[in-house]
């Protein structure tokens, strides 16, 4: 049964995200009304002073803490040092502050990152702890992991009401395309859009194409979020997927053929595979909250393929070209990317 009504204010780093607008959107639906979304040019989230003023601006009765500094495999090599102190301070300060101010509940968003490498299939959350992370992503999977260390602490020795989830890999409409930093899905979606459009023969895909992986769909995981946020009262972390376990050549096939690319597909296995599977047991999220996915993962393609197309389509339009030498806008892309 829900402890917030729909004049309570919750607060939700990352809320302008991929994931944030999702979740702002489900707390919409729901009735809430007093929605207080942070931005990094008014809250640097890793700075005490900037956490302070936020909740001394905004005191929140809840807080949910998607806000993250994040990319792919490629962005997680090229920036490890940054990944782990700014995932770790915000953490860190959101959790401490939302307890000396006598917020009534931190929902804390880990990521699949955090497993072990060497992870029995399906992961179960009592693994998480049997092993270190993949390397590649070590430093902001074990940022993230601090926060349930943090959480369970504080419900030991406070009473704070503070929980943990551990969303699988995401995608859907809003996530980063940037090829630089994005993950596996967006990237594959652009790089197949594009080629189709140019007319080339072959796309490249990284690594072998044997590592499987688990998606949830973004408003799946959305809802997750909602239903913990209004009934989960407990210490134990709690994984939230799909079920639905895809190996990278078959998805990088699949996209293909969803984008109606009929070309070649070329492995480059010079680059890293990552872990090599990822699949959860969701059973914990379906028990404690009543979680279970819902949308299915062609369809999610689907949309996210909609949603991308649509925006680059958009960009095209607000551009009025100079006849001599005719433009098309691109979607302003940064990395690595900080969800804000």
């Amino acid at each position: 049964m829900s402890r917030f009504d729909s004049h309570d204010r919750i607060i939700v780093t990352g809320g302008s995200g991929f994931l944030g607008r999702a979740v702002v959107a489900r707390l919409e639906r729901a009735g809430y009304r007093n929605i207080v979304v942070p931005r990094s040019r008014e809250y640097d989230l890793t700075r005490e002073e900037a956490v302070e003023r936020l909740y001394a601006d905004h005191p929140p009765e809840a807080v949910i803490h998607l806000a993250a500094h994040v990319g792919g495999i490629g962005a997680n090599r090229a920036n490890p040092g940054s990944f782990f102190y700014d995932n770790l301070a915000m953490g860190a300060l959101l959790m401490e502050h939302a307890r000396r101010r006598g917020c009534r509940k931190f929902v804390a968003i880990g990521t699949v990152c955090a497993y072990p490498k060497h992870t029995p299939v399906p992961f179960r959350e009592e693994e998480l702890w049997n092993g270190y992370p993949e390397e590649t992503n070590a430093p902001y999977g074990l940022a993230k992991k601090m926060l349930l260390v943090q959480a369970q602490a504080y419900r030991q020795q406070y009473g704070f009401d503070a929980i943990y989830l551990l969303p699988v890999n995401l995608y859907g409409p809003h996530d980063n395309f940037d090829p630089e930093s994005s993950h596996v899905i967006p990237a594959l979606i652009r790089k197949f859009v594009e080629a189709k459009e140019r007319g080339e023969p072959t796309v490249t895909a990284w690594g072998d194409g044997s590592p499987t992986r688990e998606f949830v769909y973004v408003d799946d995981a959305a809802e997750a979020i909602y239903l913990a946020l209004e009934t989960y009262d407990g210490h134990e972390p709690v994984n939230v997927g799909s079920s639905f376990e895809i190996s990278i050549r078959d998805l990088t096939e699949t996209i293909a053929r969803v984008v109606g690319y009929d070309g070649g597909i070329v492995w480059d296995t010079s680059k890293p595979n990552g872990q090599p599977r990822r699949k959860l047991d969701v059973s914990r999220a379906e028990r404690l909250f009543g979680f279970r996915a819902s949308i299915s993962f062609e369809d999610g393609l689907r949309r996210t393929l909609e949603w991308y197309q649509g925006t680059r389509r958009s960009a095209a339009s607000v551009t009025t070209p100079p006849p001599a030498a005719p433009t098309v806008a691109r979607p302003n892309l940064a990395s690595p990317r900080r969800t804000s």
